[in-house]
């Protein structure tokens, strides 16, 4: 079995991709909040919001590669950031940060199991 699959069969890439996967839905809900009740302007909430919506989706897709779980990591303190836009963003990035870091580890624990 080649790496790729071996970690697509890991439990914790499902546990990875619902997190990215409910993550996005809720930076998109972002964007109305920092338009309506922040004042920011439509260009930059939604591209800012929108983008990072995005790339949590793609990045669900692109779990399986080895690179994908570090480059998640990343966009997980970006989530964080849009708290300077949305500022119930900086408890909602880390809750998200601590479900990504949990199905990490879930996931490290998984690995080992296997290999027993």
């Amino acid at each position: 079995m080649s790496a790729a699959a071996e970690r697509a069969a890991n439990p914790a890439v499902r546990l990875l991709s619902a997190v990215l996967g409910c993550e996005a839905i809720v930076i998109a809900l972002a964007i109305p909040v920092a338009i309506t009740v922040m004042k920011v302007d439509a260009a930059v909430a939604g591209g800012v919001c929108g983008g990072l919506a995005v790339a949590c989706l793609l990045m669900a897709g692109l779990l399986r590669f080895s690179w994908a779980v570090p480059a998640g990591t990343v966009l997980q303190v970006l989530v964080i950031a849009v708290g300077f836009m949305v500022p119930s963003m900086f408890f909602l990035g880390v809750v998200f940060g601590a479900l990504w870091g949990t199905a990490i580890w879930l996931g490290r624990k998984a690995a080992r199991a296997q290999e027993r």
